[in-house]
């Protein structure tokens, strides 16, 4: 062996023990952040509910709730929001008197798992998630399965075929999975989340921020993957703006391939959400922009309710960037982006 080949051999034995220690560290730190996450949580929801409890206060469960969101979230960001407090309450209740064995696991699996309402489903999901180290993803394909059902109503022969087929159907998630988990992200704080998007979304939603704020027809930016939810699921809404002009919301959704009827109905989910749950009885209707950046084409379309249209038509168009405008930006951007790299 040429002391070449024989370094070479060292080197990667040496690389490989320090790529097993980083490795090793990141699931240690990931770990860790999770289960500092739940058991704040799971103190949170009880310190809560012993307010709610054992003071017979003036303000109703709703207004104690809403009060520490005010102040939580002043300090210490958008995880405190009402929502989120009512949650973490529901997580203490439903634990108090049973399993601890929800510290083991993120608080994304312990929201899944906690809206099952029988007890012994309940429990199996999560002893089934911790031994056999299910993700998110996992776990959720599991629920809507109705895995437990079908294992319970199985033969024993058949058994092993039913537990292995999430194995085929969904991959493991891997290190950086666990790190881009958004409640992660919120708990520590961490406002830019450009290194969870790929270069390229970030670039166009940057470059098409900077163009709507330099138009100077009213646009006021509120927030960038806005989180909303829904009847304890989450959905991302690339960017928000208001526009005091026109006295409404304006919601942007950039995709990076072809403009499907999906994207469109997502996009009037999430109009009709801001109709019916954020905007002021006197803002005017919110409207939706998707841009949809395919390889070969740009399309922008304008995402507005059936009976809103002719406001559209009449008052909005004069403040909004046309389409064109819009998709003229994109390639604009799009080309200065390849030539960067």
């Amino acid at each position: 062996m040429s002391n070449i080949v024989k370094q070479d051999e060292v080197f990667g034995n040496y690389y490989n023990r320090i790529n097993t220690l980083i490795l090793k560290t990141k699931k240690n730190v990931v770990k860790n952040v999770n289960y500092e996450m739940v058991e704040l949580y799971f103190e949170i929801g009880s310190t809560i509910n012993e307010l709610i409890e054992n003071y017979n206060l003036e303000a109703s469960q709703n207004e104690i709730i809403k009060s520490f969101s005010e102040k939580l979230s002043r300090e210490f960001g958008e995880g405190f929001s009402v929502p989120n407090l009512k949650k973490m309450k529901k997580f203490y209740l439903t634990y108090r008197t049973g399993s601890t064995a929800w510290n083991q696991l993120s608080w994304s699996h312990n929201r899944l798992i906690m809206n099952i309402d029988d007890e012994n489903k309940r429990n199996f999901y999560l002893e089934e998630t911790i031994k056999s180290k299910w993700s998110v993803r996992q776990l959720e394909r599991q629920i809507n399965s109705f895995y437990y059902e079908r294992l319970l109503s199985t033969s024993e022969d058949n058994k092993a075929e039913v537990k292995n087929e999430i194995d085929i159907l969904e991959k493991k998630e891997k290190v950086q999975d666990f790190i881009k988990d958004p409640y992660v992200l919120e708990f520590l704080d961490i406002k830019d989340r450009r290194f969870l998007e790929k270069d390229l979304e970030s670039n166009l939603l940057e470059h098409i921020s900077e163009f709507l704020l330099e138009l100077g027809r009213g646009f006021s930016f509120v927030a960038r993957q806005r989180r909303i939810d829904v009847d304890g699921d989450n959905f991302y809404i690339d960017l928000v703006f208001y526009n005091y002009v026109l006295k409404c919301f304006v919601l942007i959704d950039l995709k990076l391939d072809k403009l499907t009827h999906q994207d469109i109905g997502q996009m009037d989910f999430y109009v009709r959400y801001y109709d019916n749950e954020i905007k002021s009885e006197d803002d005017n209707p919110t409207i939706g922009i998707i841009l949809c950046s395919d390889k070969k084409d740009t399309i922008v379309k304008y995402s507005v309710l059936n009976d809103n249209k002719n406001l559209f038509a009449s008052k909005y168009q004069l403040y909004l960037p046309t389409e064109e405008e819009l998709a003229r930006e994109i390639e604009k951007q799009k080309e200065e982006f390849e030539d960067k790299k």
